[in-house]
């Protein structure tokens, strides 16, 4: 097993063993701190609630995306292949994980292109890092694109990750420019991406500017990258653990960070960082993403198979019908226009980030 298979696979177990303490400790993704106003009198029945929604030009039953997890190694495969089942029978959208693996040892590409293998009509959205992509040139895009007959391409923003990690990378100059290039050259569209620390308004605008099509937030207050690799450093590389110990709080919320990039004209927002429930995936939308996405809570039931992952996923469409239903919303376009009110710490960042003009924010 290559550096890069043993360290996927080790992932994938660090994510298992850990549990919920992969997530932040004190930080969380403040949805809390949105409140949903009530509709007592919503003038419409349970059943006539649709959660078909579009994204990247594409309609959906619902609005929930498969994040990226994982690909490269033999256990990845078995859980690509349920993911992309469940997503081919809900009609949803699927993210692989980080195709460098099965980019540069051909013998790891199966655990990816299991999900096009699945299903050959699944919207699969590609994955590769920004940094690869400034290194190699818009060829390693498209070999991505290639690998699983991709849709859409994902870029990932992993700059913390990066610094923290025992073998990482740090190396983001020409970034920008390489998704740029990318934008002009790949014939499918671009998808940028963090890894759970948020995007804020000024990189948006950057990205959007660029031709990305849609941003997935992925802010602080779920899976925390940070903490996991820490736990790969320990007796390792002592000064990395201790850089990550000091960072593992850092990030912007992911409430916060979807009122920052729905901000931009012309990209879709993605919700994602700690989606854990249909509630939370009402409040996202109703702060401006279009789209939810969800990671870690699909990776044990993918492992027992895709039966496991569309029963989580229907519960979460569930909950968010009800949410909808409750706030007299018929659709998703209703959901986005509903009444909801900010406290605490959100209604202050909205405050100073926005200077109170923003027409996202209704305070």
């Amino acid at each position: 097993m290559d550096g890069i298979e043993a360290r996927k696979r080790y992932h994938i177990d660090l994510c298992l063993d850990l549990g919920d303490e992969a997530e932040f400790r004190g930080k969380t993704t403040w949805f809390e701190h949105v409140e949903l106003v009530h509709n007592a009198l919503p003038e419409l029945d349970l059943d006539e609630v649709s959660l078909e929604a579009e994204l990247l030009g594409r309609r959906f039953s619902y609005p929930l995306l498969i994040e990226g997890m994982t690909g490269g190694t033999e256990k990845a495969y078995d859980v690509n292949r349920s993911l992309a089942e469940a997503a081919d029978r809900l009609n949803i959208p699927m993210e692989v994980g980080s195709e460098r693996a099965g980019i540069e040892n051909r013998e790891l590409a199966g655990t990816y292109r299991v999900a096009r293998e699945a299903s050959p009509k699944l919207f699969l959205i590609g994955n590769i890092s920004g940094v690869q992509l400034a290194r190699e040139g818009v060829g390693y895009a498209e070999k991505a694109v290639e690998m699983i007959e991709a849709d859409a391409l994902a870029i990932h923003l992993n700059c913390l990750q990066e610094l923290v990690q025992p073998e990482g990378t740090p190396f983001f100059r020409g970034v920008l420019e390489a998704i740029r290039r990318a934008s002009e050259r790949l014939s499918v569209p671009l998808l940028v991406k963090e890894v759970g620390n948020g995007i804020s308004r000024e990189v948006a605008e950057k990205l959007a500017e660029a031709g990305v099509k849609a941003i997935d937030v992925a802010g602080a207050g779920g899976t925390n990258w940070t903490r996991i690799e820490l736990e790969r450093a320990r007796g390792i590389d002592p000064e990395k653990a201790g850089l990550a110990e000091l960072f593992s709080e850092w990030g912007i919320p992911t409430a916060a960070s979807i009122i920052e990039a729905s901000s931009v004209e012309g990209v879709e927002v993605i919700a994602s960082g700690g989606i854990r429930n249909g509630l939370q995936i009402a409040k996202a939308i109703a702060l401006g993403a279009r789209f939810a996405g969800v990671a870690k809570p699909l990776l044990k039931p993918a492992l027992r198979g895709s039966g496991e992952v569309e029963r989580l996923l229907k519960r979460l469409a569930l909950e968010l019908r009800a949410a909808m239903f409750l706030t007299g919303s018929r659709n998703i376009g209703d959901l986005r226009r509903c009444g909801y009110v900010l406290t605490g710490p959100l209604l202050e960042w909205a405050k100073q980030r926005s200077g109170g003009s923003s027409s996202r924010i209704r305070m």
